[in-house]
């Protein structure tokens, strides 16, 4: 609304709104929805439910102004009762505080958590540093900071919503596939840890602190060998070191001493290696002896065996 555009013109207004300012002149909040706007919201987010049998409804940002609440409900309602009729399962996500946490999936734009949440979420990032679409001269992520957020992000309870951006002919960058075949070679031997699985007590350990919050990816600090990442699938537990430790690899948390173990190791296992492993589990630590040849380039694995 602050220049010219086809927003403003009323034969557009099917498609934009009708548009409105964001801000009234000398206001110090944004201009709340009308009611006739908030109605024809709920009816289009609807008539897409019923079109497209969506399994996710993805919301950004702006939906959370007080406003919209009686109508989010309504369309909550509306989705989730359509899912139970189609026997599928669906899921809304949202910004902000547009929801109540306990009834969709939060979202983090380019951003992390830095504890377990007990409530499902999600961080939706791209493979570019500057763009959600394909411009000349992207910053790429690398592979290796990529599994580790992934890692990161699923030992905290989180899904990771991974964007490509794609050419005008809809083709994808070379190294946008790269980082997904690197990703995918990743998850080919270690996805175990990952697929279906659980997070444990705690999301893991190390010195490395994460920034919580949105636009965050720039800030980011790299993970050390000392960062360990925890989840868990049934009486397996999975230890992940976000780098290389060397000769050894020490799990603090799983020590002998430690009261968040309660189960006894009964064996150790480096995904992606043949040998056999020697570990000992001593007071300050789970202790593992590992091969001189590296199972990989990012991201190393301990399947751990319990009773």
């Amino acid at each position: 609304m602050k220049f010219d555009s086809g927003v403003k013109d009323p034969k557009y207004a099917g498609l934009y709104g009708p548009a409105q300012p964001r801000r009234l002149p000398g206001a110090t909040a944004d201009n709340p929805p009308d009611e006739k706007f908030l109605k024809d919201w709920l009816a289009r987010s609807c008539e897409l439910v019923d079109n497209y049998q969506p399994e996710v409804v993805w919301f950004d940002w702006w939906i959370e102004q007080p406003v919209f609440a009686p109508y989010l409900r309504k369309f909550a309602d509306y989705y989730y009762n359509r899912g139970a009729e189609w026997k599928k399962s669906v899921a809304i996500n949202y910004k902000n505080q547009s929801f109540p946490e306990k009834a969709a999936v939060y979202d983090i734009e380019r951003g992390k958590l830095d504890k377990l949440r007990p409530y499902l979420w999600q961080t939706d990032t791209s493979v570019g540093l500057k763009s959600w679409g394909y411009i000349e001269g992207e910053e790429f992520r690398t592979p290796d900071s990529l599994v580790d957020d992934l890692i990161d992000i699923v030992s905290k309870n989180g899904l990771l919503l991974l964007n490509i951006g794609p050419r005008a002919d809809g083709s994808i960058p070379d190294q946008a596939q790269q980082l997904l075949l690197e990703i995918g070679r990743w998850l080919a031997v270690n996805g175990e840890a990952i697929y279906g699985s659980r997070p444990w007590k705690i999301f893991g350990e190390g010195p490395t602190p994460v920034l919580t919050g949105g636009f965050t990816d720039k800030k980011q600090k790299s993970f050390t060998a000392e960062d360990i990442r925890f989840t868990t699938k049934g009486a397996t537990l999975y230890a992940i070191a976000l780098d290389w430790p060397g000769k050894t690899m020490t799990v603090k948390s799983f020590g002998a001493a430690s009261k968040l173990l309660d189960k006894r190791i009964a064996s150790v296992k480096l995904l992606g290696a043949g040998q056999r492993l020697k570990w000992e589990q001593e007071p300050d630590g789970l202790k593992v002896e590992l091969p001189d040849i590296k199972p990989g380039d990012y991201a190393f694995v301990l399947r751990i065996e319990t009773f």
